[in-house]
């Protein structure tokens, strides 16, 4: 027996998230039903990040487990004959039977793009969330600072969290604007449910002058889900990046050198939300 690891990229629009669930198609669904049509036999895969309905990953992780002989690194190629446009592997490896892609240790980075102008554009409405009202990218900037460190971030988190231990550490954000695109990267060992649209949703009340900066660090010591901002709409958030610092390199890289690699990365990275 093999595991195979799986880098997936997908635009998540016409999916009711990563996780097969009765309510709709999955792209996990459809990922067990492209493998097992290649493989001839019933294929199950196990996710790392369970992505919510509407948002897109350049960068989600999956495992499988198969006998089949095929090189781990020509998978890929097979497997995106198999799949929907708006899915594709991004690379295929084989990794130890004991890599699980939950319970190894993780950095993952999200970004979140945010459309700020006075018109909403139809091109990029499926990847980045809209508002009209001006907003102090300035303050916005300064309250994602206090972010950074280890924290408990249970103001942060849906009001009935699935996990006890609310407690993560962020390990840089970063939030920018270029033209007219707010775009907010955030990267951690680990993320609670719906935590980072709600933290763009804290942020963006702070750039309507809602509140002061200094107001985040006052609200991840209320530990109160009720005093943070709303909910940010799905479309704007991406997984850029999930990496396993202590299995992908013997010796433990450090969480700076990963952000320098981060850095590298998205130079390059294509966007996929420009020319729609």
């Amino acid at each position: 027996m093999r595991r195979i690891k799986l880098t997936v990229a997908y635009d998540g629009t016409s999916y009711c998230g990563w996780q097969v669930q009765p309510n709709g198609v999955s792209v996990q669904e459809k990922l067990n039903q492209a493998l097992s049509s290649l493989f001839q036999t019933p294929v199950s895969t196990i996710g790392a990040s369970r992505t919510d309905a509407g948002v897109h990953a350049l960068g989600n992780v999956a495992v499988f487990d198969t006998e089949a002989r095929m090189p781990a690194d020509k998978i890929a190629f097979a497997l995106n004959t198999y799949l929907p446009e708006d899915i594709r592997i991004q690379n295929s490896m084989e990794v130890p039977l004991e890599f699980h892609p939950r319970f190894t240790k993780t950095v993952k980075t999200y970004e979140y793009r945010i459309l700020n102008r006075t018109f909403a554009d139809p091109c990029r409405r499926l990847y980045s969330n809209f508002w009209y009202g001006k907003l102090d990218v300035d303050a916005m900037e300064k309250a994602a600072g206090y972010l950074e460190g280890t924290h408990d971030f249970k103001s942060l988190a849906t009001a009935n969290p699935a996990v006890t231990d609310t407690v993560r550490t962020i390990y840089r954000t970063r939030l920018w604007k270029e033209g007219d695109m707010i775009c907010f990267q955030i990267t951690g060992n680990g993320f609670l449910y719906n935590m980072v649209r709600i933290i763009v949703g804290t942020l963006m009340e702070i750039g309507k002058g809602t509140w002061p900066p200094e107001y985040m660090e006052t609200l991840l010591k209320a530990r109160d889900r009720a005093k943070a901002g709303p909910t940010a709409r799905p479309e704007g958030l991406t997984l850029l990046e999930i990496q396993y610092p202590e299995w992908e390199n013997p010796v433990t890289i450090q969480p700076a050198e990963l952000l320098q690699n981060l850095d590298k990365k998205r130079k390059k990275r294509v966007d996929i939300g420009k020319g729609v």
